[in-house]
This record gives C-alpha cells, sequence and structure tokens, in this order.
C-alpha cells in the first residue's frame, strides 16, 4: 500500500504539526466508517501511524517551524483506539435504545437489509460476544453486526469487553508499529493479518465442529 497516494493521508498530513485537528478528524472519520462509510479504517490508522513517525524522524520531515509539535505516537494510538471503540458503541446503542424504530427509515434500509439483519441477530443470539469480536474483523458487517447486538440484547458490558479487546489487538498496535518502523513494516502487517484472519477461521471452525458433533450426540441419545 502506497499510503502517501491515500486521500485521507493527504488531507491529514496537511496538519501533521497540528495534533488537535489531526485527533478530531480522526475520531470523524471513525464515526463515518462504524456507520458504513466505504473508507478501510485500516487506511486512517496506518495514516496516523506515518504522521507520527514523521514527527519522530524530524531530520528527514523537517517541522514547519522550531518546537513545532508533531504527533506523538502513544498519544496517537490512544485516539485511535477510544475513537474506534466509541463509535462502535454508539452504533451498539443506537441499536439497543432505537434499532425497531430507526428500521423504518429509508437510509437505514439501505445500510441494513431486514433479511441480513434476520441472519445477523441470528448469528448473535447463538455466540453473544463471540459474534461482536467476529464484526470488528469483519468489513461490510460492522455497522448491522453492531446494530444487531444491540436490537438482540447483548450485554453492554459484553459488546464492550468483546470490541474493545479486538480493537486492542489491531488499532494501537498498528499505529505503534508504524511509528517505529514506518512503511517498511506494511509488509509485515499484511502477513500478520493474514494470519490472524487464518487463527480466527481456525478457531470458528473447532467451535462449529464442537458444537455438530454435541447436537449430533445429544440425537443420538434420544
Amino acid at each position: 500500500m502506497d499510503i502517501s497516494n491515500e486521500l485521507v493521508f493527504k488531507w491529514l498530513v496537511q496538519y501533521a504539526y497540528e495534533p488537535g485537528i489531526v485527533y478530531t478528524i480522526v475520531s470523524l472519520i471513525m464515526i463515518a466508517c462504524a456507520f458504513g462509510f466505504p473508507l478501510p479504517e485500516e487506511v486512517t490508522i496506518l495514516s496516523v501511524g506515518i504522521l507520527s513517525y514523521m514527527a519522530a524522524h524530524p531530520e528527514n520531515f523537517p517541522p514547519p517551524y522550531p518546537g513545532a509539535k508533531g504527533i506523538e505516537v502513544y498519544e496517537a494510538a490512544v485516539v485511535c483506539f477510544v475513537a474506534v471503540v466509541l463509535s462502535d458503541i454508539l452504533v451498539y446503542f443506537l441499536g439497543k435504545k432505537f434499532g425497531p424504530r430507526l428500521m423504518k427509515w429509508r437510509l437505514i434500509q439501505r445500510l441494513i437489509t431486514p433479511n441480513s439483519l434476520s441472519k445477523i441477530e441470528s448469528w448473535t443470539s447463538r455466540y453473544g460476544m463471540w459474534a461482536a469480536a467476529a464484526f470488528r474483523f469483519t468489513p461490510g458487517l460492522r455497522f448491522p453486526g453492531f446494530w444487531a447486538c444491540g436490537m438482540a440484547g447483548l450485554s453492554p458490558w459484553k459488546f464492550i469487553l468483546a470490541d474493545g479487546g479486538a480493537a486492542l489487538i489491531s488499532v494501537p498496535t498498528q499505529v505503534i508499529l508504524v511509528a517505529t518502523y514506518g512503511e517498511s513494516i506494511f509488509g509485515f502487517l499484511k502477513q500478520m493479518k493474514v494470519i490472524i484472519f487464518s487463527l480466527l477461521a481456525f478457531f470458528l471452525l473447532l467451535y462449529f465442529l464442537r458444537r455438530f458433533l454435541q447436537v449430533r450426540r445429544n440425537g443420538s441419545s434420544t
């Protein structure tokens, strides 16, 4: 990925030495992404990491004036993590408090079809917080998935634990690694993502196999 050609990076880099503006933009982007805006969350996270890398190497990326405050890596990691999780929680609580009423809105119906909502609610009711964690790693299912978690009555604390735990694995770690190693780490992050998805698929397969064998044993014993 050539992050320098990404529109989000070109937008953020203008404010590389104005952290308050960068963090505000990042928070707004994360909210938009949580509501289904077609922009990969990862692009924003990697962009913030590169801005932190630039601030840590002023000899290569001179600041506009002496003493200019750049993007500090751990501060940026916390901001990105909090923005991501709070955006997800907002979707969850809208589904929990106003889900049936808002489902009548045409805009919401475009984002969540009744058929897909029914399937996602079924998964959420069956797998609980594990479904919430899986939705975090599944582009296209985040908004309807988190919305359905709220409508299906998943405990708020279980949702926060699952979503926050999943976000903790991917969000701050990417910011810190990119801020430390720059774009040279992108290939490694891509490999790690493949490994994480493979492990997730493996454990889900084991879980479904276990449930299948359990149902089969219970059926044969009756």
